[in-house]
């Protein structure tokens, strides 16, 4: 790593970042003359703009020797133009990493440039950091001083431990405050994973919460306004600033229910509409640059092992999907979506996770993915209908990987899913047909942090009795955090009574332990 001679000079408490938001992070830097000194500092910078670090920090994709620090410099963060009221010139950016809070025991230090091809967002991968330990970092930029955020490394290859882990999915700006993003913050996880629908393409409703910027995204500037004004929520950038994130998307990155190169609706502006929300993607996630988008196509499937505890194999069900089978939707007597040929995850990807089920020496193997996994007959009564957009219309490869999930190395199946707004619990059958058969793995699924507004408290009786295997089902909004231990996977399904309105608190709507070894739901 390059040295960087100057120290930083901000100071946070770990209070401040657990609970304080990026506000509270902003108010603990040290009084005007100190920071006056510090800035006066060799190196340092003279103020030249606004506060450049309205995003926030993240970091993210830990591995046992270094971890992804992420900011991206926007003085106007919503501008129309994308540009974050940044100039067409390349900033130097210097980053430092500590032990402690303070930043008394500093341990790596450098430069980033950030470039306007990439809407002037840094990404820093640290390595040769101790597995398994706790960092702060923070930027500096244009004579400004970012917040601190929090991180830490993966454990070594042969540890087990624990993990505490919260994941959620489907955060729509406009309908509602992002509560559960700080209730999240406020649990202290070791990982967040994000599922997917990070952000909306959707112009504003009348029937918004909060106003939404800017028209349907269809351009760079467009994903980069979008991305900027979701960025700007500070319960949001509490969450990130907390500790290191994995990422996937779904759909509404881009938008709703695409398929590789087929969109929703006939577009022959598709793929240059594919490309920008590629790019814009990619400046506001703290993603390696393996990710770094080529053209209308971004790596983004990739395994995260935490220890020997558990192996996070991070799918992408929407760049190398088949279009959904007869016209989508919740389709009955629909016999293509049993076609073999059918693919989900395309064969390159599924090959990948197979060959990874068979190498595994985790306790956990654990899919973090997009759709509905498990058979779900959303059809009450003889008549039987399934989702086109979730794994029930690609059948044969959903069978094949939960056969390998059954035959393979793998002791401990799970699959993780954001999609479809509502907390939901089940067993995977190798046979769904069989409602005898024995469960190969279990899926938990977390309702969306604020899309479909506040939700109810209705039970979905008739969906639950046509599918024996599902344990659970909740409509309201929140997120699931997890607990794995050596023994056991504790998931409790944290649900918030209103997103309409500010700050409301976290419950626990029900908790299932899996025991080691025996892929059933036991409910605590």
């Amino acid at each position: 790593m390059t040295e960087s001679p100057v120290p930083l000079s901000r100071r946070v408490s770990r209070r401040a970042v657990l609970l304080g938001g990026a506000a509270a992070l902003g108010a603990t830097a040290l009084g005007g003359s100190a920071l006056a000194n510090a800035l006066a500092m060799p190196g340092a910078g003279v103020r030249r703009l606004a506060d450049p670090f309205t995003l926030g920090v993240a970091s993210g994709d830990p591995l046992p020797d270094g971890v992804v620090l992420w900011t991206r410099l926007a003085p106007k963060p919503t501008a129309d133009d994308g540009l974050g009221g940044m100039p067409d010139k390349v900033v130097p950016v210097q980053w430092e990493v500590a032990e402690d809070e303070q930043f008394t025991k500093v341990v790596q230090s450098g430069e980033a440039q950030a470039a306007p091809e990439l809407g002037h967002s840094v990404h820093v991968e640290l390595e040769d950091l101790r597995p398994g330990a706790e960092y702060f970092y923070r930027f500096r930029a244009e004579g400004e001083i970012s917040p601190v955020g929090r991180t830490r490394t993966a454990p070594a290859a042969d540890a087990l431990g624990e993990l505490t882990m919260c994941f959620a999915s489907c955060a729509h700006y406009g309908e509602g405050y992002f509560t559960a993003y700080r209730r999240m913050a406020e649990d202290d996880p070791h990982l967040i994973l994000h599922l997917g629908d990070y952000q909306y393409e959707y112009a504003a409703k009348d029937e918004d919460v909060r106003e939404v910027l800017g028209p349907e995204t269809r351009t760079l500037a467009n994903y980069r306004q979008r991305h900027g004004q979701y960025k700007t929520d500070p319960d949001l950038q509490l969450a990130h600033a907390t500790a290191p994130w994995v990422v996937v998307w779904d759909d509404h990155e881009l938008e709703n229910n695409w398929a590789d190169e087929v969109p929703e609706k006939p577009d022959d502006g598709f793929l240059d509409r594919r490309k920008a929300a590629f790019q814009a993607y990619y400046e506001n996630m703290p993603l390696r640059s393996t990710a770094k988008p080529s053209g209308t196509d971004l790596q983004l499937y990739r395994r995260i092992r935490w220890g020997s505890l558990v192996n996070f194999h991070m799918l992408d069900t929407r760049q190398y999907r088949d279009d959904q089978a007869c016209g989508d939707g919740v389709q009955s007597g629909c016999d293509e979506r049993e076609d073999p040929k059918r693919s989900i995850t395309g064969a390159e990807q599924e090959k990948w996770l197979i060959d990874g089920f068979r190498e595994t020496t985790a306790r956990w193997d654990v899919l973090g993915q997009q759709v509905f996994f498990s058979k779900l007959d959303r059809t009450p009564g003889a008549e039987e209908g399934y989702s086109m957009d979730a794994w029930d219309g690609y059948v044969a490869n959903r069978d094949r990987i939960a056969d390998a999930m059954a035959d393979s190395a793998v002791r401990n199946g799970v699959v993780l899913t954001g999609d479809v707004h509502r907390h939901w619990a089940a067993e995977i059958k190798r046979t769904h047909d069989e409602p005898d058969s024995p469960a190969v793995g279990t899926e938990f699924v977390t309702t969306s942090v604020t899309s479909g507004g506040d939700g109810d408290d209705g039970g979905n009786e008739d969906v639950l009795a046509e599918n024996p295997h599902v344990k659970f089902y909740a409509n309201r909004r929140g997120y699931v955090r997890t607990k794995f231990t050596e023994g056991e996977l504790r998931a409790d399904y944290r649900v918030l009574a209103k997103v309409s309105e500010k700050d409301a608190p976290a419950e626990t709507a029900k908790s299932f332990v899996v025991e080691d070894g025996k892929p059933v739901l036991n409910p605590v």
